[in-house]
């Protein structure tokens, strides 16, 4: 059975929470700014798909997002809506000799530390500093796709029953011309 409008209405609700999320990554405030590189803006994407039961909804992300939505407990402290946590023997200084993304984002977003004689620190002496600190205290959760979810969801359930309605009522009306 063709359910064109049901799957609109899957469609409109993915569009909206993929366009809130991504406003919540642009935007400062409570969800502070996420969107340094635009990697998890631009990864951020939905399907649908038709089952033998109905449809199946799909988000899609950066692995990375999952961190920044629900945040990640450090090894001092921290809050994590999830369980993701830091362990003590986490390299994550390591990873940043390695891939110096910490060094990248403080060169991105201009932010240098200083030495205890008021030096300014170089951004990968400072992207080693936000690498301890980060395994230290985790990473605060931003809830920037949660919350637009759920909000989103609330209303999900009247959308979907209105628009099958409609998918019903235009199948029973094409049964009865024929």
């Amino acid at each position: 059975m063709q359910l064109k409008e049901t799957q609109a209405a899957l469609n409109a609700f993915a569009k909206y929470v993929i366009q809130q999320a991504r406003t919540n990554l642009t935007k400062g405030g409570e969800y502070g700014t996420k969107n340094v590189s635009k990697e998890l803006y631009d990864s951020l994407t939905y399907m649908t798909k038709e089952v033998s039961t109905g449809f199946r909804l799909y988000f899609e992300m950066e692995d990375y997002g999952m961190f920044q939505d629900r945040g990640v407990r450090g090894v001092k402290g921290g809050e994590s809506l999830s369980n993701f946590s830091y362990k003590k023997s986490s390299n994550l200084v390591g990873l940043e000799s390695a891939t110096g993304t910490f060094g990248k984002w403080a060169a991105v977003k201009r932010l240098q530390l200083r030495d205890k004689k008021g030096r300014f620190l170089s951004y990968k002496q400072t992207g080693f500093a936000l690498a301890t600190i980060v395994k230290n205290y985790g990473i605060k959760p931003s809830m920037f796709f949660t919350k637009p979810f759920e909000a989103a969801f609330k209303n999900l359930p009247k959308e979907l029953g209105k628009s099958f309605e409609i998918d019903l009522t235009t199948r029973i009306d094409n049964g009865n011309k024929n």
